[in-house]
This record gives C-alpha cells, structure tokens and sequence, in this order.
C-alpha cells in the first residue's frame, strides 16, 4: 500500500470508529468519508462504502460471489483488478455487477455514484441480505444475464426537432426531381449541429439489444456504400438520423462490449457524415463532425479507426487551402496507424503527397517530386497489404480507382503531366458510379492539358465536366477547383476558344425546387 493510500485508509479508519461509536449505519459513515476524502484523495463513492464497512476488495470479491453462488449463477469474473477500476473511476459496473454490489453494500446505486434505478426494480437495503436466504418471490426478482430489461429510450424535444428537419428535407428531396437543387439552409444546418453536438454530450457522460446493434452496424455499412451513389444531402439526413438514434442507446451507459460498438458506430457514422460535409461545402461543419468522430474513436482503442478519422479529417485542410495542416494530420494518421494494416496506412501517404505537391505551387523541384513519389509508393505497398474488403469499401477503406485518382492529382500539381494523364485515364475508366470525384478528375486532365499548352482543349475538357454535373452536386467543393481552372485558363489566354461558355456553365442558375402538395 502507498504512503496516500494507506493515509486514506488511517483517515477513514477513524471516521469509521467515530461513527459506530455515535450509532451511525455504514451509509452515513460513508457519506462522512466521501466528504472527507474526496478532496485529497479523490476517493469515489463506491470506495468510501467499502471503507465504511472496513473491509478490503478481496472480501468484497468474495461476497459477491458468494451471492452468485446463491443465485444458482456461473462464478463470476470479477477481480479486485476489476473492482479497483470501478473505485478509481476508470470504469463502470455493468447492470448485474452494480446489482450485486448494492446489495453487499445494501444502497441504491446513486449512493454508489451511478445514476438510474437497479436493474431488480426494488430496493437493496433490507438488513439480513447477505447472510440470510431469499425468499421464491425475491429470488424471481434477480434476473439472469439474458433476462436484463432494458429501459425504454426517452427522446428528447430538441432531439426530436432536429430529427424532424432532417425528415422534412428528405421528404422534400422525395419529392423532386432528382437533378433539383440542394440547399443548406439555416434550419438543416442547425439540425445537423444539434445532433451532432447532443453526440459529443453523451460521449462524455448509456441497455441495448445486440440485435439492433447488428442492425446499426449494418445501416452505418449501407451508407459507406451509397457514399458514391446518393446525392450529398439526401445520404447525409439518412446518416444523421441513424446517428441521432445511436446517440439516444448511448445516453444511458452500456455494458463494456455494447458500449464500444455504440463507439464504434458513432466514430464511423460522424466520420461519414464530416466527409459528406466536405463535398457539400461546409468545412467548419465537416472539422466538427470529424472532432465527434475522433471522441467516439478514442473510446474504442482502436489504432485503425482513429487512424482513418484522422485521415479523413486532413482532407478538409487539403481541399479548403491549408496544404500545411493537411501534411501534419496525414502525418498524425500514419503514426496512429502504426504497422496495423488498415485504410489509412495507404490514405494518409497519398494525403501528404498531395500537401507537398501543393506546397511546390507548382514548381516541380527535384527533391518535392521524389519526396511526393516517395509518399505514393508507401501508398501503393500499404495498399497491396491491406485486406480485400477494404480495398472495396470506398467510404470506410481505401479503393484502387481512389488510388489511381489521388496518385494522378498530385503528378498534375507537380507537373508530371504525362505520367498524370495516364493515370487519370485509368482512373477515370474506374470511376463509373462517383459523379464528383469524376468531375474532379477532369478538372485535372483540363489542368494537364493547360500546363501543355493545349488552352482549348483544356477549356473543353472542363467544360464537359461540369455540364455532366448535375445541380445538387454543385456546391462549394466542386465549384473551388472550377473557378481555379477558370483563373489558370485566364492567365494563360484571356481570349481563349470557349472560355465565355466555360463561364456560362460554371454560373448557370440553379433550377427553382417546385415543391409539390398544393398551390
């Protein structure tokens, strides 16, 4: 025992003594220790009763089992490993265990620090407990592990508003013709806000089925796949709602096992939804979505899924104008991937080659070159290691035609413009379901063309890429990287073949949204 903790002990030794001489119960006397510890030792509720009684965990542990036993239950694997967790607060008794624990304490589990009623649904402080034997009716009252109850989830009016606006939009959407415009207007944005900060609430403070979490992991796989085939907005409302019902399972506390697939989930639907962001526009709603998913990650220990969060959050830098911060989180993604294989051992190389060809502004110096290819056949080894049904999964892995894409986007900002286009090519015969990263590729084979010296070959190039894009796919994210061909194409000619048609298409109005039900 340490020097602190045998001072704890002295201390509530004597609260102890005092209170059995006054004739105070073991919860008073805890409640005495709590107030006196707290503050230097920062003794946690559940160990001030333990104190209280003056026993140590060993006899804690044993009383427990003791109760299993009586119950007809397997031995338990509680430990004083375990039970130590819960006095330093570094974890959380699941239901059955806080059961057991309040009766050998005889407390409700608020004494304890947990919040919410105990799973039995009646009170624990009946003298005699432990030693004496339970009656059929008590006995039918403790319930097995697979008889847990689960409370039902109570929403929250907030909650539930948000929700609304986010059905309401997709209604909307329904309702259309697909080629209308999408707006983030001040109503959705304050939706996807609300949800997305009520997540980061809950993270910090949650029972659910393990069917339903099967069917959560199976919706949050489903939208990785429409990720290339569902226009932004609509996908994003679908995500956030599976979120917001994710987020409600967790505002009661779970058993270890649930809680970190809740994490888990949570971490990928708000990763999702930051990269949805991204190509709608919004990078101030795209960094606090992946902020969300780096919390959620965190609580899972996983080096793989906190590396591919970081990954994609440095794509918000690298396409709103901070090449700089974008090569550091690329770097912070490929130490927190380690020597895991996993999507962002391969994304991470290609996001810092990108930095670097940007930071060349062009200039195809010798070292920035080697260095940027370098980066891509990292990419291209982590990439050849990494397992098959990553290599297909384009929201939550890493593809080979995203390989092909990124690799020719950074040899057109370094200048390779043969090596580029022939990427591109490749890229572009890959690419058959992904309209805006289609768009961005032949942008890029504009950009080659231009650095060639072919201006109108270059103006109708980019000319057909945004007449194949269709209204809601037209927001910021794409219209950056337009205008920057429009800006390199000036320079070059200002009077070039096309150029005024170029301009029209990049500035055409967006249709008017008719909505429909009524004049």
């Amino acid at each position: 025992m340490s020097g602190r903790q045998h001072r704890e002990t002295e201390i509530a030794r004597r609260i102890r003594a005092k209170g059995l001489a006054a004739g105070r119960t073991s919860a008073q006397i805890a409640d005495e220790i709590h107030e006196a510890c707290t503050s230097l030792f920062s003794t946690t509720r559940i160990k001030a009763h333990r104190l209280s009684y003056g026993i140590a965990l060993a006899d804690v542990i044993e009383q427990v089992r003791a109760l299993f036993e009586r119950d007809s239950k397997p031995m338990p694997g509680i430990g004083e490993t375990l039970l130590s967790a819960y006095e330093s607060g570094l974890k959380r008794p699941g239901p059955e265990y806080l059961h057991y624990l309040c009766t050998v304490y005889r407390v409700e589990p608020a004494a304890l620090g947990y919040d919410g009623p105990c799973i039995c649904g009646h009170g624990h402080r009946m003298p005699g407990v432990l030693a004496g034997e339970t009656s059929a009716k008590e006995r039918a009252l403790l319930p097995t592990e697979r008889e847990l109850l689960i409370q039902p989830m109570e929403t929250e009016p907030d909650a539930e508003e948000d929700e609304n606006i986010l059905r309401r939009t997709m209604l909307n959407l329904l309702n259309n013709d697909s080629n209308l415009s999408e707006q983030l207007d001040g109503p959705v944005l304050g939706a996807c806000e609300g949800i997305r900060r009520r997540m980061d609430e809950t993270l910090v403070s949650s029972t659910v089925s393990a069917a339903m979490l099967d069917q959560w992991e199976e919706a949050t796989i489903s939208f990785g796949r429409q990720y290339t085939t569902t226009a932004p907005l609509r996908l994003l409302c679908d995500v956030l709602l599976e979120l917001s019902a994710v987020r409600t399972a967790m505002s009661r506390r779970q058993p270890i096992d649930l809680q970190e697939r809740l994490c888990r989930m949570a971490a990928q639907l708000a990763g999702l939804s930051g990269m949805i962001m991204i190509n709608l526009g919004d990078h101030r709603l795209a960094r606090s979505f992946f902020r969300t998913g780096r919390t959620a990650a965190d609580e899972t220990g996983d080096r793989a899924l906190r590396a591919w969060i970081t990954a994609r959050e440095s794509l918000v830098p690298l396409y709103f104008g901070d090449a700089r911060e974008a090569l550091n989180l690329a770097k912070k993604s490929r130490d927190l991937a380690g020597s895991t294989p996993c999507p962002a051992q391969a994304m991470a190389p290609v996001v810092e080659a990108r930095a670097l060809a940007m930071l060349s502004g062009g200039e195809s110096k010798k070292e920035v070159v080697d260095q940027a290819k370098r980066a891509l056949a990292r990419a291209r080894n982590a990439f050849s290691h990494m397992k098959s049904e990553d290599q297909e999964d384009v929201a939550f892995g890493y593809t080979e035609k995203q390989l092909y894409f990124y690799q020719g986007d950074v040899l057109t900002k370094l200048g390779q413009t043969l090596e580029a286009e022939m990427v591109l090519d490749q890229a572009l015969d890959k690419y058959e379901d992904h309209i805006l990263d289609q768009t961005l590729i032949r942008l890029d084979q504009a950009q080659c063309r231009l650095l060639d010296g072919d201006v109108k070959e270059a103006v109708s190039i980019g000319t057909k890429a945004l007449s194949l894009l269709g209204d809601e796919y037209r927001t910021d994210f794409i219209v950056r990287p337009a205008l920057a061909l429009e800006q390199a194409i000036t320079a070059k000619d200002p009077n070039a073949p096309g150029l005024e048609g170029y301009r029209a298409v990049l500035r055409r109005p967006k249709q008017t949204q008719t909505k429909g039900g009524g004049a």
